[in-house]
């Protein structure tokens, strides 16, 4: 069976923060010729490590605002350079394989007998729980946690939301912000401890990062502030309750994108 002589990186490069990326995939953010680059990856990343003559492609999804890359021109595009022997960075947000297409791209890349590695990256749910003094798993709170999203709602069944509410477990909601209003009131209405909290943290690791904690004794009197729609992440447990007493990341109010506005590359983008 032959293989072609060039190879595919799928790396992840961090939630937001561009010091978070792993020593391994900054060496070939650093060597690549051709970089597929997520909407949710640090401009300043790329900008500040990629080869000055490296070919830089902006593949982001942003549903919510009508931008899509569909993930078939992004196979096409590594099997495309790989085809020309180049080493092509697969640079996805988070980790390349929590949440993402990499099923695609490694159905995709074994079919065409092309070389490929896996760098795993720091995921939004770790970062942003860092930075906002959340742990995720604590003694005397919780022993386990789920990574969840609420992208389709409408499939989620009422006996799914009782065993959220009553779980110990904490829940991570990734691509959920637009739901989050439907988040907690289908928690209230399945007798979710009171003391327990919800965390909204928008935009984390970022300069822009905005965490807002909320309890469900409030939540149960009250409604949610609005929230603009940039990367959330809602985190439900009784950990979300060490935030205030832990907290150490200097935060912002800002509520403009951190990615777009950073975002001075990127002449590429399909």
């Amino acid at each position: 069976m032959k293989i072609n002589k060039g190879k595919v990186i799928l790396a992840g490069a961090g939630p937001g923060d561009p010091d978070l990326i792993s020593v391994k995939a900054l060496k070939y953010l650093q060597s690549a010729d051709v970089i597929l680059t997520d909407r949710l990856v640090s401009p300043l990343l790329i900008e500040d490590n990629a080869r000055k003559d490296a070919l830089i492609i902006y593949v982001g999804k942003q549903c919510s605002k009508g931008i899509h890359t569909p993930q078939e021109d992004i196979n096409e595009l590594m099997v495309k350079y790989a085809f020309q022997n180049k080493l092509v960075l697969r640079l996805k947000g988070g980790d390349a394989s929590l949440f993402s297409n990499v099923l695609d791209e490694l159905e995709v890349l074994r079919k065409n007998n092309i070389s490929y590695e896996i760098i795993p990256g720091i995921s939004a749910a770790f970062g942003a729980a860092a930075y906002a003094a959340i742990p995720l798993t604590a003694r005397g709170h919780s022993r386990a946690v789920r990574f969840l999203t609420l992208y389709n709602i409408e499939i989620i069944k009422q006996k799914q939301w009782k065993e959220w509410a009553g779980t110990e477990d904490t829940l991570v909601f990734y691509m959920s912000g637009k739901n989050l209003t439907s988040l907690a009131t289908y928690f209230l209405l399945h007798n979710v401890d009171p003391n327990k909290g919800l965390a909204v943290i928008q935009q984390a690791t970022t300069p822009y990062q905005n965490t807002e904690v909320f309890s469900f004794v409030s939540l149960s009197k009250n409604n949610l502030p609005k929230f603009a729609f940039v990367p959330t992440l809602i985190i439900v447990g009784s950990v979300v309750n060490l935030h205030e007493k832990f907290k150490w990341f200097k935060e912002s109010k800002n509520l403009e994108s951190y990615f777009d506005k950073h975002k001075t590359l990127f002449e590429h983008a399909i």
